[in-house]
């Protein structure tokens, strides 16, 4: 009985994720397979394109739902709960999915953009212990948990229905993003020396100073030359909340 009532289900469950490859399971109406089918299919469908609206609306209609089937019927996801499901998607993305339909070469990077915003609000992650009035260049800086420095080869925030390149620029596009006490997510471009630093903050766990001559010796600068631009730079991030303190 248990084998049967299984084999039932994952019959359904089959048809409902990929009706064009699979068959119906016996004796269930078409028309209520296809309710079924409409109701777990368009609640995905529908979470999606309110995740990743710009890439909705740049693909297409067509190539979208093409996208969305897809994933839906090929892809295992890894968690059960609905507010994961974005990062799944990009992940799906990431490691091909989707190659057979011919997207255009900045999905990837686009989808990632904006799942950022989603895993930013939706966070509960707790910030470090930290000194706020710290030490910047001689203690350890600390960077929030809540500002992510992100670099893409693709303009992705200019990328829209009204510009979809076909090549990426020499420049990369860097972008911090954050949240904000205001509870919402902003997003600003980076000079190359600010993502730097920022990204050495997440990297590293050494003094203000120290990442400031780590970073002249890379582009190949007096590490005197660069310290004063650079601790005014850390003292403004502090400002903004993007770097808390330095630790405790």
């Amino acid at each position: 009985m248990h084998e049967v009532l299984h084999d039932q289900l994952m019959s359904m469950a089959r048809y409902v994720r990929d009706p064009q490859h699979n068959r119906p399971p016996p004796g269930i109406e078409a028309q209520r397979l296809a309710v079924y089918r409409q109701l777990f299919f368009g609640n995905v469908e529908s979470l999606l394109s309110g995740g990743f609206p710009v890439l909705r609306t740049s693909l297409g209609p067509k190539k979208w739902q093409a996208v969305i089937e897809t994933f839906y019927a090929d892809y295992r996801c890894q968690t059960p709960l609905f507010t994961e499901i974005s990062g799944e998607f990009v992940d799906y993305l990431a490691e091909g999915g989707g190659d057979a339909l011919d997207l255009p070469p900045w999905v990837v990077e686009l989808a990632h953009y904006e799942w950022v915003e989603t895993a930013l609000l939706l966070s509960d992650t707790r910030e470090p212990a930290h000194d706020p009035e710290g030490n910047l260049p001689e203690g350890v800086p600390l960077l929030s948990n809540l500002a992510w420095p992100l670099a893409y080869q693709w303009p992705v925030s200019e990328i829209g229905p009204k510009y979809m390149p076909h090549e990426a620029p020499e420049q990369p596009t860097l972008v911090l993003a954050r949240r904000g006490a205001d509870l919402k997510v902003h997003f600003s471009l980076l000079a190359p020396l600010a993502h730097a630093l920022l990204a050495s903050l997440q990297e590293r766990s050494c003094s203000g100073r120290e990442h400031l001559e780590g970073l002249a010796k890379v582009i190949g600068m007096d590490g005197a030359s660069i310290l004063p631009q650079g601790l005014a730079l850390l003292e403004n991030l502090r400002v903004q909340g993007v770097v808390l303190g330095t630790r405790a």
